[in-house]
């Protein structure tokens, strides 16, 4: 439906960013001799000699690893920053897969040159896309061809599809009308054009190109009926399943051998989104383990002498998509705290029980510092490299507790959980995480790594004034 899709303009892409990458190939080779006067900048003679291979190559790899990588997938490039993030993982991919390649066959490349290269040939992609991007939103305002789109239903399906219409009127697609049976739907909105059994005088009379199906579960059988009807019209039919509502967060279409699969778990993250996160979390991670080793040496050895018996605390929680993992802290509690809890369980005033309370007789002298200094949650940086949680998500709840969770409050495990979050940075203990799963929904709604960076830089601020942790 949507008209940024088409084979003729991927190839044009692609033709275009071949052209480009070579252009930033040859200023490079022109320009490196300017930076001979640089300390520590090998001298080369000017002009420079560079194999015509080495062109074809770069243009090759570049090409091949924006194909690969969906750069040139109109339908997964709809939008904008989904377009230039795409772009920005496959130029990085790009650079070092074509530094591998020349490093295997052309090592004389001056390495400053190829530098050169990259950051140009990055820019021009970048900002011919932008540039095409703003003339294309121009056109789609000063007349540009459209696709009429009739829906048949007026329900909550059908005024989804109307809504995603209208939000980008410069895909080209023009709202015409509703189809629907119901009265009162039909005299209380001026947009219902018909019923029905309207549907082939109102596609040939308004010159319908698409029609969209978006009835309710219920009225399936009409669907089968009215794509018969459709069937020998030149137009484009588009059936929206009535499932979306059953999603935990958002739903998705996926092929499974041929079979096109809706997909109700579907993570909040895209495959981008969660490479990003994952490799932000290694990096920092493998940063933060050797002086934190040395640091959780002595916590160790002072929970030893304090309160003999385990360091390690290991506990059950639910990760993302409800999956069970073994959680690690360190031991703050008497050994044999978990038989105890029957004696030390409170309640709200609503009933809701609070598991963790500023006078619990439980917690050890050592336990009551590591708690107000957030050190007990040390040891799970290694449950950030083994894949179980992120630095920063959701935190991982107690199966109990989530067993009473009603059915909104699991879309905050449609996320990586975990060890800090934005609940902590705005209340923590105060604000027991399973009666605030609003502040966890935010970060599911607003998620990036813009957003991941100031979780942990304000988690710094909070753990030094101690706030709200017990």
């Amino acid at each position: 439906m949507l008209r940024r899709f088409s084979v003729n303009l991927a190839i044009l892409y692609i033709l275009i960013d071949a052209a480009l990458v070579l252009l930033a190939l040859v200023l490079a080779v022109r320009v490196r001799p300017l930076f001979n006067s640089l300390e520590h900048v090998q001298v080369l003679e000017e002009p420079i000699q560079m194999p015509a291979l080495v062109y074809v190559l770069a243009v090759l790899v570049w090409s091949g690893v924006m194909a690969l990588l969906s750069v040139y997938d109109g339908r997964r490039n709809l939008l904008i920053v989904d377009e230039l993030t795409n772009l920005t993982l496959a130029a990085g991919v790009a650079f070092v897969s074509l530094a591998g390649v020349l490093y295997l066959s052309y090592r004389e490349v001056s390495r400053l040159l190829y530098l050169l290269f990259g950051f140009q040939a990055f820019f021009y992609l970048f900002i011919w896309r932008v540039i095409l991007r703003l003339l294309y939103q121009w056109r789609g305002h000063v007349g540009m061809q459209t696709r009429r789109v009739l829906i048949i239903g007026a329900g909550v399906v059908g005024n989804k599809v109307k809504e995603q219409l209208t939000k980008f009127p410069y895909f080209g697609l023009e709202f015409v009308g509703y189809l629907d049976d119901d009265p009162q739907k039909r005299a209380a909105n001026e947009d219902v054009l018909g019923s029905l059994d309207q549907v082939r005088p109102v596609v040939g009379g308004q010159s319908i190109d698409d029609v969209v199906l978006a009835l309710p579960r219920r009225a399936y059988e009409r669907v089968n009926q009215l794509i018969a009807e459709l069937h020998d019209l030149p137009i484009k039919v588009w059936v929206v399943p009535d499932y979306f509502s059953l999603a935990l967060y958002q739903a998705e279409v996926e092929d499974f051998a041929g079979i096109p699969l809706l997909d109700l778990r579907a993570p909040a993250l895209n495959d981008y989104q969660r490479l990003l996160k994952r490799i932000f979390d290694l990096i920092v991670t493998v940063i933060l383990l050797p002086p934190a080793a040395i640091l959780m040496g002595l916590i160790a050895l002072a929970i030893w002498i304090d309160d003999p018996g385990p360091v390690i605390f290991r506990q059950t929680r639910l990760g993302e998509n409800g999956r069970l993992f073994k959680m690690y802290k360190f031991r703050t509690m008497i050994v044999g705290a978990d038989e105890m809890q029957h004696l030390v369980e409170r309640e709200d005033d609503q009933g809701r029980p609070i598991h963790k309370f500023p006078d619990d007789p439980r917690v050890t002298r050592i336990g009551w510092f590591l708690r107000r200094t957030s050190l007990d949650e040390l040891p799970q940086l290694f449950n950030v490299l083994r894949g179980n949680m992120s630095l920063v998500g959701p935190r991982p709840e107690l199966p109990h507790l989530v067993a009473k969770y009603q059915r909104w409050q699991r879309v905050r495990f449609t996320v990586p959980q975990g060890i800090t979050g934005w609940w902590q940075i705005h209340g923590r203990s105060d604000k027991p995480m399973h009666l605030h799963t609003e502040d966890d929904l935010y970060y599911v709604g607003n998620y990036s790594l813009r957003l991941d960076l100031y979780i942990l830089f304000k988690t710094i601020w909070v753990i030094l004034r101690r706030e709200g942790a017990y």
